[in-house]
């Protein structure tokens, strides 16, 4: 498979093998969205030693494993081993026995599964950059790891002897509108752009469940045999997505199940109540967790204090697990194909394509003109029971003006009638009223084929197509 962008984080790879110094390098982000693939792409044939950890097995196993990749590289036997110390001690001999000009790439991957428990492996990695690589000049570790949360906790914030030794860090996104664009074209899949959207709308961007599709399907068919056939690839990726990440994974199931309930986010203490949950410290680092790996976002609504932050679930598969795939009852190998044009799949559709907008907000930014305007990104609900009135997309903007966005997924050119620019005049009127907003507040729709310039136009100051979310 070829790589599709992951320009800057090349770049980046490239300036760490410049760098006068060590680098400890840790590559994050959310599972299948291809950061081992990136790392063994761009580095290819210049490893001086790789190596993945396994899962699910004890210390014994990972140490035997550890051991093999060690007499590959080193092309040599190596005496066994009993704990990670003398493992890296070996290392050690490897990387001062490499005849290698410039600097010796080191790759471990999938390291959150070598931290056992009683294995002293994260004691013994501390030991080996302490004492040894972050002097040596001429290493690059490279660590990687779908556990998003192992790999913040254990290495970026670590508070012992790894206290600020990660000197880099990459977060790898998922695909965006256009790189996914560019990947079907390679394949030669011929989709168009709303297809693309709506492909997004259910695998987000992530590229090894894109590479899933078959080009001589249709898509409803390729969504249908991945996710709805009795052996599809994707049928019980829900199920192993969690327990890969987290240990005792029920409580953010139950987090995630909660909030893919309310569309528009909830507060901590709503959590606590819908999720049946106890209010505790554990409840924070769950949250944490989910944000983290990019299951959920935290957010303040416009104008509301920290402590009365939202909760939104922003992971595509996620959302399209529990609208449609938890709730195939009849085991239909065809729902999706069955199911598209009925109401429940037009609710879904308009929140994922909001979803869609909120990762394409430097897109939207440059096709309003601010893209180095700083801006907040918010929320806002009318405090009137009557009124009604809410904005999910709020930019905030520093030059004093504010958008207020309006989202929708149309089949074709949206037309705004007499009705519709009066809700849109009232929404505007209700915020200016009760935010007392001093900023100019412009009206701004955002759409898939655009609005159609009739009488009611004149009353948008901007508008977002779908095509200028493909922008790179």
């Amino acid at each position: 498979m070829q790589l599709i962008g992951r320009h800057e984080e090349r770049a980046d790879f490239e300036r760490f093998m410049e760098s006068k110094k060590s680098e400890f390098v840790v590559v994050f982000g959310r599972r299948r969205v291809g950061k081992t693939f990136l790392v063994r792409e761009h580095f290819s044939s210049r490893f001086s030693f790789y190596h993945t950890g396994m899962a699910n097995t004890d210390v014994a196993m990972q140490l035997k494993s550890f051991k093999s990749s060690l007499r590959e590289y080193g092309k040599k036997p190596y005496p066994e081993v009993e704990t990670w110390f003398e493992a890296f001690e070996q290392l050690v001999h490897l990387l001062s026995n490499t005849k290698q000009k410039g600097k010796k790439v080191v790759f471990i991957d999938e390291m959150p599964w070598l931290d056992t428990p009683r294995s002293g492996f994260i004691q013994a990695l501390e030991y080996f950059w302490n004492s040894w690589a972050s002097a040596q000049k001429n290493i690059l570790l490279i660590v990687c790891g779908s556990a998003t949360s192992w790999m913040m906790n254990k290495l970026i914030k670590n508070h012992g002897g790894l206290h600020n030794r990660v000197t880099q860090q990459i977060y790898l996104p998922p695909f965006n509108l256009g790189e996914c664009e560019e990947f079907f074209q390679k394949h030669n899949m011929a989709l168009t752009r709303r297809q693309i959207v709506e492909n997004y709308m259910i695998f987000g961007g992530i590229p090894y469940y894109i590479s899933l599709m078959q080009k001589q399907l249709s898509m409803a068919q390729n969504i249908d045999r991945l996710c709805f056939a009795e052996k599809g690839a994707l049928k019980n990726e829900f199920e192993n997505l969690y327990a890969s990440l987290f240990k005792n994974h029920e409580k953010h199931v139950k987090i995630v199940a909660t909030l893919s309930k309310k569309a528009k986010g909830l507060t901590r203490e709503e959590i606590i109540q819908y999720a049946e949950l106890p209010n505790g410290g554990g409840l924070t680092k769950t949250l944490e967790d989910l944000e983290l790996c990019g299951f959920i976002r935290k957010f303040n609504a416009f104008e509301k204090v920290e402590r009365q932050c939202l909760f939104q679930l922003t992971d595509f598969f996620t959302l399209f697990y529990f609208n449609f795939m938890k709730n195939n009852k009849l085991n239909d190998e065809h729902y999706w194909s069955n199911f598209i044009e009925n109401a429940r799949h037009r609710v879904w559709s308009g929140y994922a394509f909001e979803q869609v907008c909120l990762a394409h907000l430097r897109q939207i930014k440059e096709k309003l003109g601010i893209a180095g305007v700083l801006t907040d990104v918010t929320s806002w609900r009318s405090r009137e029971a009557a009124n009604g009135a809410q904005i999910d997309l709020l930019i905030e903007r520093n030059d004093k003006v504010i958008n207020l966005c309006e989202v929708k997924f149309a089949s074709s050119e949206f037309t705004i009638d007499k009705k519709y620019d009066e809700v849109l005049r009232n929404k505007r009127a209700a915020f200016k009223y009760e935010t007392k907003t001093r900023k100019s507040v412009h009206l701004t729709m955002i759409t898939t084929y655009g609005v159609q310039h009739n009488a009611y136009w004149g009353n948008i100051q901007s508008e977002v197509a779908m095509d200028d979310l493909f922008e790179k």
